[in-house]
């Protein structure tokens, strides 16, 4: 068993009657989350399904599918994601595709269109769980199973198969090895300042991002080494936010930037925030006047870090004492990188490393990520400085070609959100016969504002780009579509935005 099994399995055995999650107001004991972990490990084994094996879960954010994820990770077996949030015929499609041995979701799932077909067609082993009042017990579907174990491949050595976000492209399934998932999750401790025995701790930590995403499964392993209680929220809305934040008074929450608009764009009330003493923020970046408004209006720092699915959370983020020091003079930054990673900027043609301060690719060491040995090159353009702080600049691989013309969409994005009445901006490329590509924006209405001419949006933007920045497109939405993590899909964004080409 791996040291971060050995670790969860201790914090479960601690004090198996006391609360340890709550969803929707009733709560459940760690011995409940224990028993079904259990439960469920005796019925892998029972079908010779053991280490190394692959399980498919539909990964809902509920008590019974935190305990499934958490049984079949601690048990030295692969969690393969499964989005709920998928239309009906995509989310029949990913089980068809990546062909696990045993499909394990809520009942609700199993009644979805082509979803038990999608099932029978792969031979896989069916697990429903089946609420009664409390944690779901685990049932096995009948007729399910047949063909499972023809051609089933191990992941030895590999934790979770996870989706990427697919925030700019078609989502890819990475393999997360468990030496990368358990340094990452014991390597946040820098962040809970944990010390001392084992024991169960005072406080209740708000999981809202979906275990669909890394954020959320890092997050609840994060809060089970600690042993710590956590507030399950099946997905984000600020009503549901700030009541679990108003009855449990945490010191500290979690939310993405999207989520900190939305908070400030519905008044929050300073006073139902009151508990909160920092509220941490990653998956997608932050504006620093988005941060600065926060702060001046609930006195809450936000705490940004910066990490991505291959890393199994973050590599580098802020500590509060950090922020004490360095907030002013270092504002902007996504934190420092952490403890046991090594950072370097790289020129992106030549590769060859540069000065501290000095715009470039940002590569990665450490000895969880890669085989451990050599660099990994991300393709986010980043500055890093002295003091191991990092910057990071937007990515290389979504910069628009405008008629040879580099545009970073970000540079469009913090422009347009400079005006009073853009709550938020999202800037995707869209094919241009004549030029490649150009970029088209979607932009969200702050509350109590009028909607603005596009001219006058334009107008503003002459004032703050560069001719060829302009989006050829400026369009008020609703909402954007999104990812699991409450980023925009870019893909999706572009499809809206393609049929409004007017010219600049």
């Amino acid at each position: 068993m791996s040291e971060l099994g050995t670790l969860i399995r201790s914090v479960l055995a601690i004090d198996p009657a006391a609360p340890a999650m709550e969803f929707e107001g009733r709560w459940c004991t760690w011995g409940q989350l224990e028993g079904l972990i259990t439960k469920l490990d005796e019925a892998l084994l029972e079908i010779d399904l053991g280490a190394g094996a692959r399980v498919a879960v539909v990964l809902r954010n509920v008590p019974e599918i935190a305990a499934v994820l958490t049984g079949v990770v601690i048990t030295d077996r692969c969690m393969v994601t499964l989005n709920p949030l998928l239309p009906d015929e995509r989310l029949a499609k990913e089980v068809a595709a990546v062909g696990a041995p045993v499909l394990i979701a809520c009942a609700e799932d199993w009644r979805r269109p082509g979803f038990l077909k999608a099932a029978r067609k792969t031979g896989s082993f069916g697990f429903e769980l089946i609420r009664h009042g409390g944690l779901a017990e685990i049932r096995a579907i009948e007729g399910l199973g047949e063909g499972a174990q023809q051609g089933c491949r191990l992941a030895e050595g590999i934790s979770v198969e996870m989706l990427t976000s697919g925030t700019t492209g078609v989502p890819k399934r990475i393999p997360l090895k468990t030496k990368t998932l358990e340094r990452a999750v014991l390597g946040a401790s820098i962040y809970d300042r944990r010390a001392g025995p084992l024991s169960l701790r005072r406080g209740v930590q708000i999981i809202n991002a979906p275990f669909a995403h890394i954020a959320g499964v890092f997050a609840l392993f994060n809060c089970l080494v600690a042993a710590r209680q956590a507030c399950l929220l099946e997905r984000f809305s600020v009503e549901r936010f700030v009541d679990a934040i108003t009855r449990h008074k945490p010191k500290v929450a979690s939310a993405p930037p999207s989520a900190l608009r939305m908070i400030l764009d519905a008044k929050v009330d300073p006073a139902a925030l009151g508990s909160l003493v920092a509220i941490r923020t990653g998956t997608a970046p932050l504006d620093p006047d988005l941060a600065d408004e926060f702060l001046a209006t609930y006195k809450v720092p936000v705490l940004q870090n910066y990490g991505a699915t291959e890393f199994a959370g973050g590599v580098a983020g802020w500590t509060l004492d950090d922020f004490k020091t360095y907030a002013t003079t270092k504002r902007g930054s996504v934190g420092r990188i952490e403890p046991g990673v090594s950072a370097r900027i790289v020129d992106a043609v030549a590769g060859e490393p540069l000065a501290y301060g000095e715009q470039g690719l940002l590569e990665l060491k450490a000895e969880h990520l890669g085989d451990g040995s050599g660099w990994t090159r991300t393709t986010d353009l980043a500055v890093l400085d002295a003091d191991n702080f990092l910057w990071i600049k937007g990515r290389a691989d979504n910069a628009i070609i405008r008629g040879g013309f580099k545009v970073f969409p970000d540079d469009i994005v913090r422009a347009l959100e400079q005006h009073p009445a853009v709550r938020e901006a999202a800037v995707v490329g869209l094919p241009d016969e004549r030029l490649g590509q150009v970029p088209a924006a979607g932009y969200l209405l702050r509350s109590g504002h009028a909607t603005p001419e596009t001219t006058e949006l334009l107008s503003f933007l002459k004032r703050l780009l560069l001719p060829y920045q302009l989006p050829v497109v400026i369009k008020l939405l609703p909402d954007f579509p999104r990812t699991p993590s409450l980023k925009v899909s870019q893909p999706e964004l572009a499809e809206h935005l393609a049929s409004e080409r007017v010219a600049p």
